[in-house]
């Protein structure tokens, strides 16, 4: 695809998969609302908030030596992609994203490019209500 979403070079190939795997394996699985569902209502809230933060945390470190406008430099990547959907999910899981300077600036730079408008959640005809807010 067009533009590319791993790099040419190989050192930041490993970057993009490097901090891909962070979130596909320690973040999002943790949010999936069938794994939601195996911890009482009562305590989801708190038990998302903790994983996601303890993911975002790693992720932040991580971000804090590859990032430049976007999650390795300053190329839209695979990493990318896959982290605007968490932080959407950390957002509506009431996470204190102030925590994470460097993923909140990311999530900015890419709120502005129209593909990423046009995944966003609330833009899919079959968005749940509760997240749409319509």
């Amino acid at each position: 695809p067009l533009p590319a979403l791993l790099p040419q070079d190989v050192y930041e190939r490993a970057k993009v998969r490097e901090i891909v795997e962070i979130i596909a394996s320690g973040i999002q699985p943790l949010q999936n609302r069938k794994v939601q569902k195996r911890v009482e209502h009562d305590k989801r809230l708190e038990w998302v908030q903790h994983w996601v933060n303890s993911g975002f945390r790693a992720l932040e470190e991580k971000l804090s030596t590859t990032a430049g406008k976007y999650c390795v430099g300053d190329e839209v990547s695979m990493a990318d992609c896959c982290l605007l959907p968490q932080v959407f999910n950390a957002r509506n899981s009431q996470v204190d994203m102030r925590q994470y300077p460097i993923i909140s600036r990311i999530e900015s730079e890419l709120k502005m490019i129209p593909a990423f408008i046009a995944a966003h959640p609330h833009n899919q005809p079959d968005c749940p209500t509760e997240l749409s807010g319509k």
